[in-house]
């Protein structure tokens, strides 16, 4: 915003204007995101009357920015467009401007992107995420780029906006590791390959367990192909990941229960790239595995730390204890509130 929304002063004349513009806001924000999507679902999220959602909907229909079809109700290219005009609008009189600048300096990293809502209580808000990693990944990627990414359910909300525009065609998308579980279409070879697809991008895949003992580790990364992948880790340009909770990340991996007593006993609260830490950034335990490294990260030009919901809070401020400064945090407000909150 070139000027700062003179907020208070335009409650004080026209109170009621700023309840109805944030509701009706959210409200196209879901249409937009979810689409195609019902009244009850809007309903349920927000914790609005259906005839509210009816009433707002109505007059968003008149005024074309959405539209309803037998399948639900859906967004259009001008209410797309009303969204990206008045964003800042709303970052700033929702009050989520103010708590992203607090988030960045209480992390100590270079910029925190808030969207509204809690994931624990809307699986939408992963979408939202997801459509603000790929406007700045967008806005910063340039030709040629290597973009590393890991697997997780908020980066792989990232492909329902991947598009082939010029500047991410020109991408190679890369997986930053191997699988995880048997969660395969979370795993990032999926990923890669679904991001390549939908911008058509290029991408490496790397098809090997997580979990190597010593021996297989040392033979496996002299492989050509996998020498090809690990070679490619250092010239990233671009990383972006979730941050995990130990506890459920352990169980996903599978785990040995001598390890997941050592988590307990250490009390780790966080992973990331296959390192788990506790809340004050202390590495705990590597998994012995191949992926890109914690330096390799640290090196790359641009980091997407993508993470949402109030459970993941202490993971997230942990995590903040060890990564690289220049790290974009993307998070909703119910994370955002319980890490100020403390």
């Amino acid at each position: 915003m070139n000027r700062h929304f003179p907020q208070e002063a335009f409650a004080t004349v026209v109170p009621e204007v700023i309840s109805i513009f944030q509701l009706r806001y959210r409200i196209l924000q879901m249409i937009s995101v979810s689409g195609p999507i019902g009244r009850r679902s809007i309903v349920d999220t927000l914790k609005i009357t259906e005839r509210v959602v009816r009433n707002e909907t109505e007059i968003l229909k008149n005024q074309q920015l959405i539209e309803i079809t037998q399948k639900g109700m859906i967004c259009t290219a001008h209410g797309n467009h009303m969204l990206e005009q008045l964003k800042e609008v709303f970052q700033e009189i929702s009050g989520l401007l103010k708590k992203e600048k607090l988030l960045a300096h209480i992390l100590g990293i270079q910029r925190v992107i808030i969207v509204p809502g809690n994931l624990e209580d809307d699986s939408n808000v992963k979408q939202l995420i997801g459509k603000e990693a790929v406007s700045f990944l967008i806005e910063h990627a340039k030709n040629d780029d290597f973009v590393a990414i890991t697997g997780g359910s908020t980066v792989a909300a990232l492909a329902d906006f991947l598009a082939p525009v010029k500047s991410v065609s020109s991408l190679t998308f890369i997986a930053a590791r191997g699988s995880i579980g048997d969660e395969l279409e979370l795993q990032a070879n999926t990923l890669v390959s679904q991001f390549a697809s939908k911008s058509h991008a290029n991408s490496k895949t790397l098809y090997l367990p997580e979990h190597l003992s010593q021996t297989a580790y040392e033979t496996m990364k002299k492989e050509p192909v996998i020498k090809e992948i690990i070679d490619l880790y250092e010239e990233v340009h671009f990383v972006i990941h979730g941050i995990g909770n130990a506890k459920e990340m352990a169980v996903r991996r599978h785990t040995d229960n001598e390890i997941i007593a050592i988590l307990r006993d250490k009390q780790a609260v966080g992973e990331a790239f296959g390192y788990y830490f506790d809340i004050n950034g202390e590495i705990i335990y590597q998994i012995n595995s191949i992926g890109i490294q914690l330096e390799q990260v640290k090196n790359s030009r641009n980091i997407i730390a993508v993470a949402g919901g109030a459970n993941k809070a202490k993971a997230i401020r942990a995590y903040f204890n060890i990564a690289a400064k220049h790290t974009v945090l993307i998070t909703d407000e119910g994370a955002a509130n319980a890490i100020l909150e403390g």
